[in-house]
């Protein structure tokens, strides 16, 4: 499947979902709630095709072939 990640085309096999492709792209992994396995604070918000997927959603919404895929991370400082 080929699919576009923060404005780079990716070629993926199998079915994926929007926390998946999240996990990939962060290096992070997640719980199925979307919260960090390792309990920290995310600070990250996904939008698949132009609308923002709620953090409990990642792991129920699939990703299809031609998705778009934004994902944006918090960052601190001054």
């Amino acid at each position: 499947m080929s699919i576009k990640v923060n404005g780079t085309e990716q070629e993926l096999d199998g079915k994926l979902t929007v926390l998946d492709v999240v996990a990939r792209t962060t290096d992070k992994e997640f719980n199925p709630d979307g919260t960090p396995a390792d309990g920290s604070r995310p600070g990250i918000a996904a939008a698949l095709n132009g609308a923002v997927i709620p953090r409990g959603r990642w792991a129920e919404t699939d990703v299809e072939d031609g998705a778009v895929i934004d994902i944006v991370t918090a960052v601190q400082g001054g």
